[in-house]
């Protein structure tokens, strides 16, 4: 597994600089493959005095190379040292012994590290996007048209696009996420429908799980929550579209009295462009005239984030821009009412008022009438909790995901995976 950027650890600062979905993507995925028998390697970055190996379970470690020095480096201009990082692997490999049955790599930046390997070692590569420069860019030059230069400067789009069509192009199999990526990847980027797999995200059955209605008020009760809890959380970053969250938030209050929202946003330090957005989202909530049913929570540790969907009672992914929604899923599974961005992949595989709800976040009146449903229908909001939980087991769990993964790479005939859900679509008929 090669996973280039961000703070990859077997123990991640979850909500760190460029530290989030995709990390706890690779590890679990990482630990269903060994329990199918494999030897996993996470290759990544070593930087801020992080050492050359680490254990992360039985038959997974974390393998770090060097490059561009020892100071974090933004992901979006990582592309600019990997043939040091490359260097160093290949060296390090050729010194050990090491031999790979194939690369899956993560992202457009590890994805050119782990082609060079490829090549080099003459094994099969196969990459995982997560995300598409492509979408992003045009969603974000779509809702701030005015920021072109500085997005360009800032995410280096051009080269990232033009990386990532060369990539696609150069790889064994490129893994698509959800039906919208597949769409993009096989239409926009024109790679053959052949080469493309569509394999979902994971989430871990042993930690997401619904509790009996006594345990969720004892753990409310501990974790000091009460109202209506509209919980929110994940990395600050502008496309999360928290921002818009708190507009429709406003909608929601005016209409249910009693309805809080929480914003568990960022990790335990802030950058300075973090910070920033904080201190916009607060002055945001100011002028919503609700400021006083809003709060700002601290960095959530892995080990309690079930916990807090669970004492939830609304869960919002309310993203811009979001190729899955890793944290839908798992507040899903953990028994909590949910509503989806349109503005993503996830929605396509849920039936609405089924699985959960979805909703345009930047239309607010949408996005906060929405979230009312929840609250003003009880028969609603326990069909989204059982059936929400249902659909994240039948669906997303890591050892279906690694199953499915293996068997691409070994060319094995599986049944395919669509996320379309078509369960309540009528047929139609244009003559009635």
């Amino acid at each position: 597994m090669v996973s280039t950027h961000g703070y990859v650890a077997a123990v991640p600062p979850l909500g760190a600089a460029d530290t989030g979905g995709q990390v706890v993507y690779v590890l679990e995925l990482a630990k269903k493959l060994a329990g199918l028998g494999y030897e996993v390697d996470i290759w990544t970055r070593q930087f801020a005095s992080q050492p050359q190996l680490e254990p992360v379970s039985d038959r997974v470690r974390i393998v770090r190379m060097p490059c561009g020095g020892g100071d974090f480096l933004p992901k979006e201009y990582l592309c600019e040292h990997l043939a040091e990082w490359n260097e160093h692997a290949l060296r390090f490999i050729a010194r050990h012994g090491l031999n790979y049955k194939f690369i899956n790599s993560h992202y457009w930046d590890a994805g050119l590290a782990a082609q060079h390997l490829a090549n080099v070692l003459q094994v099969p590569h196969i990459h995982t996007p997560h995300s598409l420069g492509l979408w992003k860019q045009r969603q974000m030059e779509a809702d701030f048209p005015d920021c072109a230069a500085e997005f360009e400067r800032r995410y280096n789009f051009d080269r990232r696009i033009r990386e990532e069509r060369k990539l696609y192009a150069d790889c064994d199999i490129v893994i698509a996420t959800t039906p919208p990526q597949l769409d993009l990847i096989v239409n926009d980027y024109e790679v053959p429908a052949a080469k493309v797999r569509m394999v979902p995200p994971g989430y871990d059955d042993t930690r997401f799980y619904p509790v009996s209605e006594a345990s969720r008020l004892a753990i409310r009760d501990r974790l000091g929550f009460k109202g209506k809890v509209v919980l929110a959380l994940g990395r600050l970053a502008r496309n999360k579209g928290y921002d818009l969250l708190i507009d429709g938030f406003a909608v929601l209050a005016a209409r249910q009295p009693d309805a809080v929202l929480h914003l568990a946003v960022g990790g335990q330090e802030l950058n300075a462009n973090e910070e920033k957005l904080l201190t916009e989202l607060k002055e945001r909530a100011e002028k919503t005239g609700y400021a006083e049913r809003i709060t700002f929570g601290s960095f959530v540790a892995d080990a309690d984030l079930a916990d807090y969907y669970r004492a939830a009672d609304l869960f919002v992914l309310c993203s811009r821009y979001e190729p899955f929604g890793m944290t839908a899923i798992e507040a899903m599974a953990a028994g909590t009412p949910t509503v989806v961005t349109v503005h993503g992949g996830l929605y396509r595989a849920l039936s609405f008022g089924r699985h959960a709800l979805f909703a345009d976040p930047f239309d607010r009146e949408d996005l906060g009438i929405t979230m009312a449903k929840v609250f003003r229908h009880p028969r609603l909001r326990n069909r989204l909790a059982h059936m929400g939980a249902h659909k994240a087991r039948s669906l997303f769990t890591w050892t279906g995901i690694a199953h499915q993964l293996v068997a691409a790479v070994e060319h094995r005939m599986t049944a395919a995976v669509t996320l379309d859900d078509s369960e309540w679509d009528q047929p139609w008929n244009d003559g009635d």
